[in-house]
């Protein structure tokens, strides 16, 4: 989509409704006193978005009205790779300034604001949050950080991205789900280097080594169909009502907590290609489902195809 052929004061509209469409609900502004010109060009590679952005300088918003008023969708983690031009993003009272050949991470279920202070071109890539496989706590300590092109994966991370803008629009659907899942596992691997780093420079929290104690112990028993948050908060000496406590600041429940980890496990090892495939039921015993059919049932409703679907999705290969 391109503003070059739209009259007048109506290019910034049309292209703050196109940025709007193919990311999130989105304020834009101009922030030069001259006419806007812009282009866009957006792609899907199986869960993950992409959109191409080449305008003025100008100012996007994702404000809480918007966020409120918008129709309810899964959050998504937002990666913005600066091509050419500055952007200064601030969210959660972090201030990022991203120069050509870096990026940026933010969280699209809260507000932010991205200034682009001249003309600029960027590539977005929004992920959903689920498919990380990571605490809501790691996102909140790395929405609105910068990252460099030297700083843990990020190299990695922007060459990859880098290679998939420019090919987007030749891949298969097959390639491009794989090709989805590896912007995942990156992303996965860059947000717990940098989690990680932050949390070496804060005080913990008095709760916290607790919280990481019963994390862990959860992922040691997801595979026992008796793991419930009686269970749970028996092995470490505290009650139900304080384990559900602990979890409030987490934004998750405990029993969400456990289906949402054995979910993302029976994923992995369905998406896994091997010389011996283990049936769905086998996969699903294994990590805790007792009843095939509400598994198929809760699987379907999470990633939107059943668990025979996924996996050929992802073990079959593409032209």
């Amino acid at each position: 989509m391109a503003t070059v052929s739209v009259p007048g004061r109506e290019k910034a509209v049309l292209w703050s409704g196109a940025v709007s469409l193919t990311t999130v609900p989105a304020e834009v502004v101009p922030l030069t006193g001259r006419l806007f010109d812009g282009l866009l060009e957006s792609h899907r590679l199986g869960y993950v978005r992409i959109a191409m952005l080449e305008a003025d300088a100008v100012r996007v918003s994702r404000t809480a009205a918007l966020i409120s008023a918008g129709p309810r969708t899964e959050q998504q983690v937002g990666v913005g790779v600066q091509v050419s031009g500055r952007a200064v993003l601030e969210q959660d009272g972090r201030r990022a300034e991203v120069a050509p050949g870096g990026l940026v991470l933010y969280d699209t279920a809260r507000p932010y604001s991205v200034d682009f202070p001249e003309r600029f071109r960027a590539h977005l890539f929004h992920v959903p949050q689920r498919l990380l496989g990571l605490p809501d706590h790691d996102l909140r300590h790395v929405a609105g950080v910068a990252v460099s092109p030297t700083e843990g994966c990020g190299p990695v991370l922007l060459s990859f991205l880098g290679v998939l803008a420019a090919s987007a629009h030749s891949w298969s659907v097959p390639v491009g789900d794989r090709l989805a899942g590896s912007v995942a596992d990156l992303l996965s691997v860059l947000i717990s280097q940098l989690a990680a780093g932050r949390k070496a420079d804060e005080p913990v929290a008095p709760n916290e080594h607790l919280v990481r104690r019963v994390r862990e112990y959860i992922e040691h028993h997801l595979g026992d169909p008796e793991l419930r948050p009686e269970r749970i908060a028996r092995a470490h000496h505290i009650s139900v009502r304080y384990l559900h406590r602990l979890f409030e600041s987490e934004g998750v429940t405990v029993g969400r907590l456990v289906q949402q980890r054995r979910l993302e496990a029976c994923a992995r090892e369905l998406g896994r290609r091997s010389r011996t495939v283990p049936s769905v039921s086998a996969v699903a015993q294994r990590w805790g489902f007792v009843n095939l059919a509400h598994f198929s049932r809760t699987f379907r409703a999470v990633y939107g195809v059943s668990p025979r679907e996924w996996r050929a999705l992802r073990t079959t290969d593409g032209d």
